[in-house]
Order: structure tokens, then sequence, then C-alpha cells
């Protein structure tokens, strides 16, 4: 299987497109990231390493890493796009802290199996799907005294 950074040239050079520096410098740091980056923080991470690169470019450039099926971009509901790689990595779902932003990925073959049965019953075919759960993680629960005692009070 290819790598990322083959996956990307090949895309871009089907689109008479060229890897150029700066866009090279843009992946490179993207995979070196944590997922779940805005461009903003990308953005920040880039320039330190050429501080030629402005943030239309990094628009431009996760556009097309996006296009080229490596990336995904997504909304955790704080209204900002968050950019994590898809390509050579396994189906995932989200659970989100309201609070805080703190995003925890998450595999559960047993939801998946509900999903699939829910549309067999159904007769509806999935072509994709998405999962997120919005609350309060562990850390900010045990920060906030009021989180604490609603936590304490769901488990009675």
């Amino acid at each position: 299987m290819e790598n990322e950074a083959e996956v990307f040239k090949k895309h871009i050079q089907g689109h008479q497109l060229k890897l150029t520096r700066q866009r090279q410098i843009i992946l490179d740091t993207f995979l070196d990231m944590p997922r779940h980056v805005s461009a903003e923080e990308l953005y920040e991470a880039s320039v330190k390493k050429n501080a030629a690169i402005g943030l239309a470019t990094i628009y431009r450039t996760l556009h097309l890493l996006c296009q080229s099926g490596l990336v995904q971009g997504r909304e955790f509901g704080d209204g900002q796009t968050r950019y994590e790689v898809v390509y050579n990595h396994n189906h995932h779902d989200h659970l989100v802290c309201t609070r805080c932003g703190k995003i925890i990925e998450f595999e559960n073959m047993d939801i998946e199996f509900l999903q699939e049965q829910v549309a067999r019953e159904h007769s509806f075919q999935i072509n994709s799907h998405k999962l997120e759960l919005y609350g309060y993680c562990q850390d900010c629960q045990e920060k906030a005294p009021q989180l604490r005692a609603e936590r304490k009070k769901g488990k009675k």
C-alpha cells in the first residue's frame, strides 16, 4: 500500500499540479500533528518551518488533501473544521467534550453491527456514516463540582 505522500503526489500530478516545497512542508507538518487539526493550527505549525506559507495556501492544500482521499474535514460543533487522516485508517467514531473541546476516538463493533441491522430492517444501504457523542470528558467532570454532582446522580 502506498504511503500518504505518494498518494498525495499522484493526486496533484493527476490534476496537472506540482508538489511544491510549501505543499510538501504542509503535508509533512500535518502528518506529524495530532489528529483533528484546524487550518489555523496547521498554519501556525507550518510557518515555523517556512514563514512564506500563507493561510490561503494551507486551505488550498487541505482541499487537495481532502480531494485525494487522504484527509477528511469534520466539524465538531464549535464552528471550526478539523481535519484528520482517513487513508489507511480504520473507521472510528467520536466523543466530543463540549467544555474543553477534547475529541476522543473510539471503535465499537456492537454499534457498527446495530447500525447495519437498523439499515437492513429498513432496506437501506449505508454508504457512509458518522457518530459523534457530545458531553463532558472525565477531566472536565472532575474539575467542575456541578458536573461531578450530575455524574454521581446519573450513576444511581
